[in-house]
């Protein structure tokens, strides 16, 4: 479990760099205004990106070699008490990511690890359970509610908040509300 545990931490990580240092590198002016050189960002990219891939092959390697194995869940890492500690660190933690992550990633995440931590071995149900509670509480807040949600700072999630944001409003109008 350590290693599943440090493998997916590493994943998380190589994430952040991608996002918050790789796509954010400026890029001199004279290099972006010539075809044919070679960007100073694509290194790097190329590097997580395959760093990435290897990562989430070993991870679900670590899965399945330990898929029968009854000790080889999360919440059996920790006792109660540890378990509540790590619970309120993750509402912390999404405090803290809230803004760049924006809502449906950082509500997806939360509910997600959540139910890892308590105990959920069934990761499939688990993920289509964190992705319709998502999507529910959205729909509530945003449109029945009219509160405005974050939509994050990373280009890729701000788009598909944008997105669902354009698919709610286009049912929203469909059905007359």
């Amino acid at each position: 479990m350590f290693e599943l545990i440090c493998n997916v931490l590493l994943w998380a990580g190589l994430l952040y760099a991608y996002f918050f240092n790789v796509l954010e590198a400026p890029i001199p002016d004279r290099t972006a205004r010539n075809p044919y050189t070679l960007k100073p960002d694509i290194w790097p990219k190329a590097i997580i990106i395959l760093l990435l891939v290897c990562i989430a092959i070993n991870i679900v390697n670590i899965i399945r070699k330990n898929r029968g194995n009854t000790d080889f869940t999360f919440a059996s890492m920790f006792d109660m008490r540890i378990r509540r500690w790590l619970g309120i660190a993750l509402v912390v933690a999404a405090s803290f990511v809230l803004e760049p992550l924006g809502y449906m990633a950082t509500c997806f995440l939360v509910l997600f690890l959540y139910g890892l931590l308590l105990g959920q071995t069934h990761v499939i149900r688990l993920f289509v359970f964190a992705v319709l509670v998502t999507l529910l509480l959205y729909v509530v807040f945003s449109v029945l509610l009219s509160v405005n949600l974050p939509r994050g700072t990373i280009p890729e999630l701000r788009n598909f908040s944008l997105y669902v944001e354009g698919v709610v409003s286009s049912v929203k109008s469909a059905i007359g509300m």
